[in-house]
């Protein structure tokens, strides 16, 4: 690789010129990425979207945003257009680097089962290493207390800031999960020193995220960040810092990895919150649980599908017939 990047036909003929013709319509994040693409345009070729993303200083859908800019539906074609124009379309090369490098896509299905347990009991054993109890316990603590919570994520982390949301405000939490800059900006000005932010990204490094936060700390509210290291963007804003590790190379998006460290943190902050509020967690918790019963068919009902027919029993009325 060194080698095609060193040399001077390696350049993707249009590409620079693309970049360039569209950069000054760029915003300042997408510049960043341009920045980097033109000091070396074959980086796409063994970075995955969230690693240039990193390299970059900005979000994954940054990165999205700049390949539909420079004319291209998105990540995976951009890479193709890199591996065409310099004449290198590495098949092997890019499943690593969009599907993981743990996984062969020549692997058997009882060894990328294997592989997928293995890693996973790695990423959960190591998150577990690294928890500090009794700082996830008074966050909880501050979280049972404040009057209200926000929880902000973008992308894959969105989903697990709603996950926790919906958890949270059926036990009694004044919860709100915000996935989209513009509200969670908005939501973040509106927090006081009654409040608690918490804000979840695997990479630390998701401008949008860093933003919410920020802003909700310096409205007044306790910070809270989650993330796969402690020394990220992210993590230097907030009072405190949780780690979700997520083994590097391993199935991609980061996204995909990281949730279930993401979801195991979620868990055990869960649990302690309920713990903390063990009579109001019941009560609500009875109460949810009545509200949506009837939606569910008890597993000894004999309610029929809707236009299924109805069965006869007993004597046929031949009168009827």
């Amino acid at each position: 690789m060194a080698a095609i990047r060193g040399a001077a036909a390696a350049t993707p003929v249009g590409l620079r010129e693309r970049i360039l013709a569209k950069a000054p319509h760029m915003s300042a994040a997408m510049t960043k990425i341009a920045d980097v693409l033109l000091q070396d345009l074959t980086a796409p070729l063994e970075l995955s979207i969230t690693e240039l993303a990193d390299q970059a200083g900005v979000s994954a859908a940054t990165v999205t945003r700049f390949c539909r800019a420079v004319g291209y539906a998105g990540y995976v074609p951009f890479r193709v257009a890199v591996a065409s124009a310099i004449g290198r379309g590495d098949a092997q090369e890019s499943w690593h680097a969009d599907i993981g490098r743990m996984f062969s896509p020549n692997d058997t299905p009882a060894e990328t089962l294997s592989s997928l347990v293995r890693v996973h009991s790695t990423s959960l054993t190591a998150t577990a290493d690294q928890i500090d109890v009794d700082q996830l316990s008074d966050i909880a603590r501050r979280i049972v207390g404040c009057h209200h919570l926000d929880i902000y994520g973008i992308g894959g982390s969105g989903g697990m800031a709603l996950e926790l949301e919906v958890r949270l405000y059926r036990i009694g939490i004044n919860a709100h999960a915000w996935h989209e800059v513009h509200g969670g900006l908005a939501s973040a000005s509106l927090q006081n020193d009654e409040s608690v932010a918490l804000a979840i990204s695997n990479t630390g490094r998701t401008e949008d995220t860093i933003e919410m936060l920020a802003q909700a700390r310096s409205s007044g509210a306790y910070t809270v960040a989650i993330t796969s290291s402690s020394a990220t963007p992210l993590a230097a804003i907030a009072d405190a810092h949780v780690t979700a590790f997520a083994p590097g190379g391993y199935l991609q998006p980061d996204d995909l990895s990281a949730k279930h460290a993401q979801l195991f943190v979620l868990d055990l902050l869960y649990l302690l919150i309920a713990q903390q509020t063990f009579a109001r967690t019941i009560t609500a918790l009875a109460a949810s649980a009545m509200a949506v019963s009837g939606h569910r068919r008890d597993a000894r009902s004999s309610r029929r599908r809707p236009g299924a027919r109805k069965r006869t029993t007993g004597a046929i009325d031949h009168s009827r017939l």
